[in-house]
């Protein structure tokens, strides 16, 4: 089979791989669908190695891949369940079983794995795509326990937005407690924030979408969004106010990870204002009395979802028809994979997807 390897400084290969054979309790996945992330990026744009030693893992062995070059990318796998284990449950997954992957695991043990956030295992996590062989790929093997069923509704690109992004977004607002009486300030409108605008619209919450580019605030308005703010030209946290009443939101998601848009996530909220910190990276700075403790504000750090919400996404989009394909602006086969990661690497466009 052929699979994408990131090599680094902005370089990917297409390479030779065996077909993955299962172990007792493995499945082999037919992938269909296996989408790019913001994430990749930080492979795709580091020196080689640099990412891995940033998670901590110092040589190929230590990922428990002797003898094999490179590790294929992708952490949003969707597929066909192709090839079961001989200790698999036939009434968990079977053959023909359309799956979505969830891209960690862990010990399998602690009360951690036990509860479905294997990402946070103390004995350390598996990492799909990135410190074992993930979804960029025609095969991909994996444990039975990571995989979550696909409802026949959803598409499989659908299905591998949701295996991450789209799974995070509605992770950040089932953790901060949307309602209909909720009014929810997304910043950031790339994939994730899009996402965040389908969903707390879906239940009924008033959504205001904040970015700096107008091209990203338009396509929040086509996924429902009732206010754009466009935080280049206005001060955002004025702008929300303005459009409350005076009030500030009760809801911030913030999905950009920059310190600007993180502040004013914050100073944007209402009394008992709850906000999420979905987006990675950048710095927090805060005056503590009157941005938090004064108007009692509650900061969540989301960090994805475990494998029980990927479930619970998953029905969710199914029962509302949510159409996170709208979601992609780009559809790529594998040998497009150098200029898909060049065209995604701008950051310019909307969610992409390798389809097999």
């Amino acid at each position: 089979m052929r699979g994408v390897v990131f090599a680094g400084d902005k370089q990917l290969e297409v390479m030779d791989f065996p077909d993955p054979k299962p172990g007792p309790d493995d499945v082999v996945i037919d992938i269909k669908a296996s989408g790019l992330c913001g994430s990749d990026l930080k492979f795709y744009r580091d020196p080689p190695g640099a990412a891995l030693k940033a998670l901590g893992f110092k040589s190929f062995d230590e990922r428990g891949v002797e003898g094999v070059p490179s590790i294929i990318a992708g952490h949003e796998p969707c597929g066909v369940v192709a090839e079961v284990g001989a200790d698999v449950d036939p009434r968990a997954f079977k053959v023909g079983d359309r799956v979505m992957q969830f891209h960690y695991d862990g010990c399998g043990h602690c009360d951690l794995c036990r509860s479905g956030w294997t990402q946070m295992c103390p004995q350390g996590a598996t990492i799909y795509g990135a410190t074992a062989h993930g979804g960029h790929a025609h095969h991909m093997l994996a444990p039975a326990r990571t995989l979550v069923h696909l409802p026949e509704a959803i598409s499989f690109s659908a299905g591998a937005a949701i295996a991450c992004g789209t799974g995070t977004a509605y992770g950040a607002l089932r953790r901060t407690g949307v309602t209909a009486a909720d009014t929810v300030a997304v910043f950031g409108i790339g994939p994730i924030g899009q996402s965040c605008v389908q969903f707390a619209t879906a239940m009924g919450a008033t959504v205001i979408a904040v970015d700096v580019a107008d091209a990203k605030l338009e396509r929040a308005g086509e996924f429902g969004a009732h206010h754009v703010v466009n935080s280049a030209q206005t001060d955002a946290v004025a702008a929300i106010k303005e459009l409350t009443g005076g009030r500030g939101a009760t809801v911030s998601i913030e999905c950009s990870g920059a310190p600007p848009a993180r502040a004013a996530a914050v100073r944007c909220l209402a009394v008992w204002g709850r906000s999420a910190m979905v987006g990675l990276g950048g710095e927090l700075t805060l005056d503590v009395a009157p941005d938090i403790v004064i108007k009692q504000i509650t900061i969540y750090g989301t960090y994805t979802f475990s494998n029980v919400g990927l479930a619970e996404c998953a029905r969710f989009v199914a029962d509302h028809g949510i159409d996170v394909d709208k979601l992609f602006t780009d559809r790529w086969s594998i040998d497009q994979a150098d200029e898909a990661y060049r065209v995604f690497d701008k950051q310019e466009r909307g969610k992409a997807v390798i389809e097999f």
